[in-house]
């Protein structure tokens, strides 16, 4: 098939799609729409994989989200094994989320920072990208206030990645689901990583001045479905990769570039950084 747009982001393995599942993996080969399904434990890993094995347009990530650290012990070898399979091109959802869980102390912090040094020693074992999930706490000023202060996860997250890049030049991957601010956003960018943006911009304007300021080959889009759908789908609805066509032209509008020349940018960058 002819790629034209590229999800980096997305969970069809999950539930929410049981009951259409394959009909909608035809028709985003119809509609040319390719993406990576991204697991998020074990099991989701699994899935993933074996979805991506079945089609031709589908990769995989395999990883262990912080949130899932309660109920899962990172298993390096599975991991290990489960990335042997050509059709993945990345390793995560891994990351910081100190927005989530009900008590955010240093030991639930050292906890997900332990299992995120874990999967980026993986991913540089494996000459493979990272796909990271980084949220800051609640209160935390958005991206559009950055200047009335830094984001505790990727303040976190940047020094993590600033020990690792020094030891591991290679070391790459995407920011999912960026809500940083323009200092962060470009600290990440000089540590050799892309930002990625869903749909949330179709309704909210807080990260328009950070979307006008990443670099043309930094930039990446998504869906995170079935979760954020554009504001053309009814609010609650399941969201799905098709999504992606309504991201790159938001993404177009703020930055005030022609959507075709954009989409074959990120289309682009997408290829570039996970291989494909």
């Amino acid at each position: 098939m002819e790629i034209k747009y590229f999800d980096a982001h997305c969970h069809v393995q999950f539930g929410a799609y049981d009951a259409d599942r394959e009909e909608l993996i035809g028709k985003m080969a119809e509609r040319g729409v390719a993406g990576i399904v991204v697991g998020v434990d074990l099991e989701s890993s699994k899935q993933a994989v074996a979805l991506a094995e079945r089609h031709e347009h589908l990769f995989a990530s395999v990883g262990l989200h912080p949130n899932r650290e309660p109920n899962e012990q990172f298993d390096v070898a599975a991991y290990r094994a489960l990335a042997a399979s050509p059709k993945v091109v990345a390793i995560g959802e891994c990351g910081l989320d100190y927005y989530r869980p009900q008590t955010v102390d240093d030991e639930l912090k050292r906890k997900q920072k332990t299992i995120l040094l874990d999967q980026i020693a993986l991913a540089v074992e494996l000459d493979k990208p990272l796909i990271i999930h980084s949220r800051p706490s609640k209160g935390t000023p958005s991206s559009a206030k950055a200047t009335e202060g830094r984001q505790d996860a990727y303040q976190d997250l940047i020094a993590i990645l600033k020990v690792a890049k020094a030891t591991h030049p290679k070391l790459r991957g995407d920011i999912h689901f960026f809500v940083g601010g323009v200092d962060e956003m470009r600290e990440l960018v000089e540590l050799g990583f892309t930002v990625s943006y869903t749909a949330v911009i179709t309704f909210a304007r807080d990260y328009d001045d950070v979307i006008r300021t990443v670099p043309p080959d930094s930039l990446l889009s998504e869906t995170d479905a079935p979760y954020v759908p554009p504001t053309n789908r009814p609010r609650g609805a399941r969201n799905d990769p098709f999504a992606v066509e309504d991201v790159v032209a938001q993404l177009a509008l703020i930055r005030g570039e022609e959507s075709e020349k954009l989409r074959e940018a990120i289309l682009a960058n997408s290829q570039k950084l996970f291989g494909i």
